[in-house]
């Protein structure tokens, strides 16, 4: 599902205009990525939560020459299933 059909599904589950879902949508897209670039977590009791962890620097390898190469540490995304979202899809 992308972001359009995304749209159209929340629109027409929530009885909105495609506009307002849209903008919906969006102010959920800036709030949490606000919220997890100041350390935060956003957590959605039953859907699950998004959180922020390390990824520590690590020595890898470029696959075409197979030449070690540093790779730096960095910020990543993580997110963990609620229990009732898990139980949907089993």
């Amino acid at each position: 599902m992308n972001k359009a059909q995304l749209i159209d599904a929340i629109a027409g589950e929530a009885e909105l205009t495609k506009a307002d879902a849209k903008k919906a949508l969006d102010a959920f897209i800036k709030v949490t990525g606000g919220a997890l670039k100041d350390g935060g977590r956003v957590a959605l009791v039953g859907f699950g939560s998004f959180g922020v962890s390390e990824r520590s620097a690590r020595t890898g390898r470029n696959p075409q020459t197979g030449k070690e190469i540093e790779i730096p540490a960095k910020k990543v995304v993580k997110f963990k299933a609620g229990s009732e979202l898990s139980d949907a899809i089993n």
